[in-house]
């Protein structure tokens, strides 16, 4: 069995980009703002679970994991990092995000083209989903649920039937920036994991154009994993005492870092 998916060749957040033109509009571009994480405060994690999905709802985090016959969605206490409750998916599933939609949690799977529908808090299951392409992470904007799958598009679906209401280019200074991962909206912005990176890109909804970067370097740094596939993703927002939370692939922290400063929108 196959624990990882097949890993990009290169890792820089420069060949993610893959910028293949030298315009000079390009090459005169100014470069995006970088914010460091500044770490508040750390909290145990399960240095076992291979992340894929994580959001914060009722003073419990919920996290989703990756691997066939490994993933599980499962409600965990914040101070502890001690698992409340847990549902395991079908062993032919690798899972991927998960998102909060009245009361209930959606998760969408790698490959399988299939997600489900669980009640809340129970983990219950109580409905499916389908859907084309693959299944990477979600969040959601107060209407649409936003879906990642690696590609530079994310797409905004109906909650109700999951059709594709429109999508959404992702440039980083007009070059596609793919590996758009794990999903989390915050200030009125899409932060988005990318994979193989320590970087999270900060997204305007509207025009699709990468605000600016939070740099994850020193908390992966601190982790010290040797894993090439023990990236940072994960990110939880607790939009009712304005806290953010990170992690990553077998981590054994989960860091409450500062919240982002805004940045002007893109026209």
């Amino acid at each position: 069995m196959t624990r990882t998916r097949a890993r990009h060749p290169v890792a820089s957040l420069l060949a993610i980009l893959a910028i293949t033109t030298h315009s000079p509009a390009r090459a005169e571009a100014p470069a995006l703002p970088v914010q460091t994480a500044e770490v508040i405060r750390t909290y145990p994690h399960d240095a076992t679970a291979f992340t894929e999905g994580l959001l914060f709802h009722d003073g419990s985090l919920y996290e989703s994991t990756g691997y066939e016959g490994q993933s599980f969605i499962r409600q965990e206490d914040l101070a502890t990092g001690r698992t409340i409750r847990s549902v395991a998916l079908s062993p032919d599933c690798f899972g991927e995000g998960i998102v909060i939609w009245d009361n209930q949690i959606l998760s969408v799977t790698w490959r399988n083209q299939r997600g489900f529908r669980w009640s809340l808090p129970d983990l219950k299951p109580i409905g499916a989903l389908r859907y084309t392409g693959e299944g990477w992470a979600m969040t959601s904007d107060g209407h649409h649920i936003v879906l990642s799958d690696g590609t530079p598009v994310l797409r905004f679906l109906d909650p109700r039937d999951f059709h594709v209401v429109h999508t959404l280019r992702v440039t980083a200074n007009g070059t596609p920036l793919r590996h758009i991962n794990e999903l989390e909206y915050v200030h009125g912005e899409i932060l988005a994991n990318i994979w193989l990176t320590d970087e999270i890109a900060r997204i305007d909804p509207r025009s699709g154009h990468v605000l600016g970067w939070i740099d994850l370097t020193p908390l992966a740094d601190q982790i010290g994993a040797t894993d090439p596939d023990a990236v940072p993703n994960g990110i939880a927002y607790d939009a009712k005492t304005d806290r953010l939370f990170v992690t990553g692939k077998d981590w054994p922290l989960l860091f409450e870092i500062r919240p982002p400063t805004p940045l002007p929108r893109s026209l």
